[in-house]
């Protein structure tokens, strides 16, 4: 009886430690987090932006990218993405998909404008900047070098 007594409470604190673990990434993960205000932009593409990629203004996290959709009417890709509060950005300011190294993931690079009137809850940046494809950048050097060594 003892041993059995033994081994559900041990059985117990043993799911309490792996509950503890699972909040305390999720916290630490802001994947949760969606405090500030939401933003959306329109892309050609944005090849490997996902939900919870970083929204970037000069290198530093200040957002996250929320959803992600097509547009039924313009066939254009539609972001929503948040802002932390505090963080005011001029109406004329431009957004990027941009690419975290050679390999990295993608995010959304912010680049405030000059404006005096600033950006709203739920309003939509219009300049925008889509993902470079690598493969057909590498694709146009490639054949581009071998078409200029085949006339001379």
């Amino acid at each position: 009886m003892t041993r059995n007594l033994l081994e559900t409470l041990l059985g117990a604190i043993v799911l309490i430690v792996a509950v503890v673990f699972l909040l305390y990434a999720y916290n630490a993960s802001q994947l949760g987090s969606n405090a500030g205000y939401q933003l959306t932009a329109k892309f050609d593409r944005v090849d490997g932006l996902q939900r919870g990629s970083d929204v970037r203004i000069g290198g530093i996290k200040v957002g996250t990218v929320v959803d992600q959709g097509l547009d039924p009417v313009s066939y254009r890709a539609e972001v929503r993405f948040t802002v932390n509060d505090g963080i005011e950005l001029p109406a004329d300011s431009s957004v990027a998909v941009a690419s975290d190294g050679l390999l990295g993931g993608k995010y959304l690079s912010l680049v405030p404008g000059g404006d005096v009137e600033m950006l709203a809850e739920g309003e939509e940046i219009t300049l925008t900047q889509s993902a470079i494809n690598l493969e057909d950048l590498i694709g146009h050097f490639i054949f581009s070098q071998s078409s200029s060594g085949e006339t001379q």
